[in-house]
């Protein structure tokens, strides 16, 4: 419950609207303390589409749960919440996270969503021969030409050929990749492999890991969206006898023997949640499901209909039925969802440069001439063994640049390169390149830190939005605290709830049965007398199965009687019954025991207890805020707010 509360909160604070704020008043105090109404309006109205029950739309209503999040805050700053390590420590991830949607230079953003949107649609099949190098070394030109050499030898010799002689996984890699799109690789790599044409060898390009070539093998178009019905039998089984690779083969039987896919599904499959939709996934693309086995099943048959033959996933056994195949989302159904990966991707370091090179023109910026010259002396080769530290005479205290009113320092920067030293570890390489590296990035880290340190100053948005998390944050953790904890815990309380309320936790009526499915009436027939004779189910399946056909399968387990494997008119009666006509099929049921409805145990009931308690405790405890702090409405201001909310 915790972290989907945690998770709602996010998603209702991420949004935000502006509104244009006239003459603003105080709406209410809190125990002295003034919210006004412009605080109101923008909260009311931002969550107003979100609000499905009408009664919270109005705004008396509203006012009531907004007064009560008031008092909640107030008593979270009267506790000292808002000083814990872990809140602050938590609201400045949340912080960092957000203010990256407001570091953006929406130019260059775009650009790469529409790039990696084109790129999407194909798959590029490549090949790639890498000459490792690491990314600190000034002299590289001999580490081109290895690589040119071996882009040489690929075209006259073969791929296969070369990598034979040559790959050894350690300085010389040459490695199959198989099928890949946007994402799937280092941005410069993907670039290449989509910027050189199939059947050719790029020229050499390089990225961290050092020089490549990329040999584009094949393009193909995306695959595109799938929407399949499986059955599934789980590797694991209550039933010890029960083998899951024999029950999907008896299944696929009776598919072939003419019986519907949607009517096994229900009858059989063990994945429930899509078993009552008669086996349908929610449609998927390629790459989005954890199992590749299953996509590439799903994804091959040729016509909406098809079935395919069993196959074994990392989770069961399945049978899958493509329903429809549709084409690659177009660009502006996709774009969030790119956007949001270009952001998290190397490429984001593209949108990082045009930023900084906004913001250089944003503020006034001097520098220190003398800078990198000094701290290329200082170096040692200590550097690479994570053993350099500054020595003691170090100049701390002189500025490396001043951005707008800020002065960053010898100091700043002598600690960025200490903490930077542990990439560069076990590494060999030029001290004015680790001194130009280090640099640009303590200076982007630099402008991007001024920016943020201003930006609640500087965007109103960005203002009310991180007040917003600020705040829930801090109830979060009240909440934490004063009710969920002590729902949880208090195993007296808890009890005494239960005891008080237990009437309202029912068991609904439940049966534990056999069933013997048939698609045929006359074997049902047959399968009935031979139960009500007592025979086995491994005897009844001798008798009635053959070879070539499945014409008997059997369900055990304890299911409420309105679940939909069984029929709706089903007598709950103890012992054999007739023949149910159901779900396609003809179904004898063997009702073992009938387990009527009754008052669960609190141990059964535990999770709706809980629940139902805190419901209680902070009815409770929101009164007593009332008691504790003196709540005051300027009833003017309220007509106002109420005029506003009428009229816009």
């Amino acid at each position: 419950m915790k972290s989907r509360f945690k998770c709602l909160l996010i998603v209702l604070l991420a949004l935000n609207v502006s509104f244009a704020q006239e003459k603003d008043e105080v709406l209410l105090k809190v125990d002295g303390n003034p919210v006004m109404t412009s605080e109101f309006l923008r909260v009311y109205n931002k969550n107003l589409d979100l609000v499905k029950d009408e009664s919270q739309k109005d705004v008396d209503g509203y006012l009531k749960l907004f007064t009560e999040y008031q008092l909640k805050l107030q008593e979270a700053k009267r506790l000292k919440l808002d000083e814990d390590t872990k809140y602050q420590r938590e609201f400045l991830r949340y912080k960092k996270q957000l203010t990256k949607n407001y570091l953006s230079e929406n130019k260059v953003t775009d650009a790469l969503v529409k790039e990696a949107y084109d790129r999407n649609s194909f798959d590029v099949n490549a090949s790639h021969v890498l000459v490792r190098l690491d990314a600190n070394v000034k002299d590289t030109l001999n580490a081109y030409n290895q690589v040119l050499k071996l882009r040489e030898r690929v075209l006259k010799e073969g791929f296969d050929a070369v990598k034979a002689q040559m790959h050894n996984g350690q300085t010389i890699f040459l490695e199959d990749l198989g099928y890949f799109s946007a994402f799937k690789m280092v941005y410069d790599f993907e670039t290449a492999a989509y910027n050189t044409p199939k059947g050719e060898i790029s020229m050499p390009f390089r990225t961290q890991f050092g020089y490549h070539v990329v040999k584009v093998n094949d393009k193909r178009p995306s695959r595109g969206t799938v929407t399949a019905a499986h059955i599934m039998i789980a590797l694991q089984q209550k039933d010890s006898l029960l083998d899951p690779e024999e029950r999907i083969n008896d299944i696929y039987k009776k598919l072939l023997q003419g019986e519907k896919f949607e009517s096994l599904a229900k009858q059989f499959s063990d994945d429930k949640s899509s078993a009552r939709n008669g086996g349908k996934l929610s449609p998927f693309k390629s790459g989005q499901l954890s199992s590749t086995i299953f996509e590439d099943q799903a994804f091959a048959l040729q016509n909406d209909g098809d079935v395919s033959k069993p196959f074994k996933s990392e989770y069961g056994w399945h049978i899958v039925k493509r329903i429809k195949l549709e084409p690659i989302q177009s660009f502006e159904d996709l774009k969030p969802t790119l956007e949001s990966k270009v952001k998290r991707d190397s490429r984001s370091q593209l949108i990082n440069e045009a930023m900084v090179d906004e913001l250089k023109g944003r503020y006034e910026i001097s520098y220190n001439p003398g800078v990198k010259d000094y701290f290329e002396s200082i170096l040692d080769d200590g550097y690479f063994q994570r053993s350099w530290r500054v020595p003691e005479e170090f100049e701390k205290e002189k500025t490396v640049f001043t951005i707008g009113n800020r002065s960053f320092t010898y100091d700043e920067f002598g600690s960025h390169l200490v903490s930077a030293q542990r990439a560069y570890a076990n590494k060999k390489g030029d001290f004015s390149v680790v001194i130009d590296k280090e640099f640009d990035k303590f200076f982007e880290n630099s402008i991007l830190q001024y920016r943020e340190d201003n930006l609640e100053l500087e965007n109103e948005d960005f203002a009310n939005i991180l007040k917003e998390y600020r705040d829930g944050l801090l109830l979060f953790d009240l909440m934490e605290k004063e009710i969920w904890n002590k729902a949880s815990k208090d195993s007296v309380g808890l009890e005494a709830y239960y005891q008080k309320h237990k009437a309202k936790y029912q068991w609904n009526d439940r049966v534990d049965v056999v069933i013997a499915t048939s698609a045929n009436e006359e074997y049902a027939r047959e399968a009935m007398l031979m139960m009500k004779n007592k025979k086995s189910e491994e005897q009844i399946k001798q008798a009635l199965d053959t070879n070539s056909k499945k014409n008997i399968i059997f369900t055990k387990g304890i299911f409420n009687v309105d679940d939909p494997k069984l029929p709706a008119n089903l007598k709950l009666e103890q012992g054999v019954s007739e023949i149910y006509s159901h779900n396609d099929a003809f179904h004898v049921i063997n009702i073992l025991s009938v387990l009527p409805a009754g008052i669960k145990t609190l141990e059964e009931a535990k999770g709706n207890v809980i629940n139902d308690y805190q419901t209680e405790i902070e009815a409770n405890w929101i009164d007593g805020l009332y008691k504790r702090f003196k709540v005051e409405v300027n009833e003017n201001a309220l007509e106002k707010v109420k005029t506003k909310i009428k009229n816009q």
